[in-house]
């Protein structure tokens, strides 16, 4: 007799099972073919396998769910479960957010993985209080200057119209004496081709996705910062996982840092051939040219380490230390 019952309980248990699945929305600003993305996609078809499908993630790429200046406040409101963000656009709202948009702080990768490390609990700390969680960091490829003629040094960049995605861009330009013009990746290309702006800072990869060598012909390898795309989630959607499901993220989030970092190192030199392929000049900067940019920084870096406050002494004591 108790057999007779428990036959119906447990065919109930598989089909509860059955629909147990979760499903989360991952809006991105980078278009399918971008590193960042490959990346991204990967991350969720691990995490998918490593679930037994118990979480799916479907990966929206080239702003096609939310904008990237609105991803955050829509993982922070749980329009989406999890975005990936590009920390310095949200300098204005804390200075944190701003540190590896400072020009030559640190510029190279081995400096730029040491700011991430040095960032990470004061981030940790800001993401949380604000109910999301960080999962991982990934570097863009180094910054340079894109722009429509030869330049020899800072003066040579007064008055151009400078595409600006973030504050410290946008600082960039009154510092240079250029004209900012606020321009999301996936509007770039269009900008460019019809002359709202004709320079900006940016790496490689950025100049590649945008096809900035139709429109514009110089790109001076400043290598100045290494910005980072982070990869956050709604804290109670992430507590809502069972256990087994949260650590299975967890560990697609680690492999995906040292995947994504490896591959951005990776994409550099072949960014810089891609484009000198499609005729795009790839310059060294001048002495002078480099000096004026170091100056920007110095000055950059002045102004922020007075906005960021304690968290802003912590993080760059950190960086110096290690």
């Amino acid at each position: 007799m108790k057999l007779k019952h428990a036959l119906p309980l447990l065919a109930g248990c598989i089909a509860g099972g059955a629909f147990a699945q979760t499903k989360w929305d991952l809006p991105a600003a980078y278009p399918a073919s971008n590193f960042h993305t490959e990346n991204l996609v990967q991350f969720a078809n691990e995490v998918d396998k490593a679930s037994g499908g118990k979480l799916k993630i479907q990966v929206h790429a080239n702003a096609s769910l939310f904008k990237a200046n609105e991803i955050k406040r829509a993982v922070q409101s749980g329009q989406a479960p999890i975005g990936e963000v590009l920390l310095v656009n949200f300098e204005n709202e804390n200075p944190v957010y701003g540190a590896d948009g400072i020009p030559f702080l640190a510029a190279s990768y081995a400096d730029a993985k040491k700011l991430a490390a040095a960032q990470k609990p004061v981030l940790d700390k800001l993401l949380g209080a604000q109910g999301m969680k960080l999962l991982y960091t990934v570097a863009w490829p180094p910054q340079g200057i894109y722009v429509n003629k030869p330049i020899e040094s800072v003066a040579d960049m007064r008055g151009l119209k400078w595409r600006a995605y973030s504050p410290a861009t946008a600082k960039i330009a009154e510092l240079i004496g250029a004209q900012p013009v606020t321009i999301q990746a996936a509007e770039l290309s269009q900008a460019l081709a019809t002359g709202v702006v004709n320079s900006y800072m940016s790496s490689g990869s950025t100049g590649y996705d945008s096809k900035t060598y139709e429109s514009i012909k110089y790109w001076y390898d400043t290598q100045a910062w290494l910005p980072k795309n982070a990869i956050i989630v709604n804290q109670k959607a992430f507590d809502a996982l069972d256990k087994p499901t949260q650590e299975a993220v967890l560990k697609a989030a680690a492999d995906a840092e040292k995947r994504g970092w490896a591959l951005s190192e990776e994409k550099n030199e072949w960014y810089k051939k891609a484009l000198a392929e499609k005729g795009m000049k790839i310059m060294k900067p001048s002495a002078k040219l480099v000096a004026d940019m170091k100056q920007v920084g110095g000055i950059m870096l002045a102004d922020w380490q007075k906005k960021a406050g304690a968290d802003g002494v912590a993080v760059i004591n950190a960086f110096n230390k290690k």
